[in-house]
């Protein structure tokens, strides 16, 4: 029962965050709250579904969407997190925050350019920004670990600057 009181308050929590966030870009809808599971540049509305049945909250398809995607894109030789990643991050610092047993490990990777030993430091750095970010957002740091594999974990084994953006990456592990 407490942890549903504690879940019930995480989803309560952001969605009182998502609300004040203020976008400038309009997508030309109605102004109704629209269903959306998309990555999305911007924070996303998303909308809560409570079983009373239950007595319990569950989370939308839309936050378990964002729960879903575990990959965190990075620039070339960059370790700030993009903006059009904030809304994913956000989820997974909600669910670290709602089960504080839960723990995570944040592999961070890095294309090929570059020595091996400045790709594993510029792996570990994408990695610590995230965590930073999760901790920030209310995550404990004993729920956080993090890898830097470099180079060594390509996911693209091409040479075109498409393989390059798909192999500059932080994967979050739960």
């Amino acid at each position: 029962m407490a942890k549903s009181k504690l879940i019930q308050a995480a989803a309560i929590t952001f969605a009182v965050f998502l609300a004040g966030c203020a976008t400038t870009e309009d997508t030309g809808s109605s102004g109704e709250a629209t269903s959306t599971t998309g990555t999305g540049t911007t924070d996303e509305e998303l909308t809560l579904d409570t079983d009373t049945t239950e007595g319990e909250q569950s989370v939308t398809s839309e936050f378990q969407a964002l729960l879903d995607q575990t990959i965190v894109y990075f620039d070339f030789d960059k370790s700030e997190i993009r903006t059009e990643f904030r809304t994913v991050l956000n989820a997974h610092a909600m669910n670290l925050v709602a089960n504080p047993n839960m723990s995570i490990v944040l592999e961070g990777h890095a294309d090929e350019r570059g020595t091996r030993e400045y790709n594993l430091a510029l792996g570990e750095r994408r990695a610590q920004a995230v965590a930073d970010y999760l901790m920030l957002k209310g995550a404990a740091a004993s729920q956080i670990d993090t890898v830097s594999y470099g180079e060594e974990r390509p996911v693209a084994l091409g040479s075109t600057e498409a393989d390059y953006a798909e192999n500059r990456r932080v994967e979050i592990v739960y």
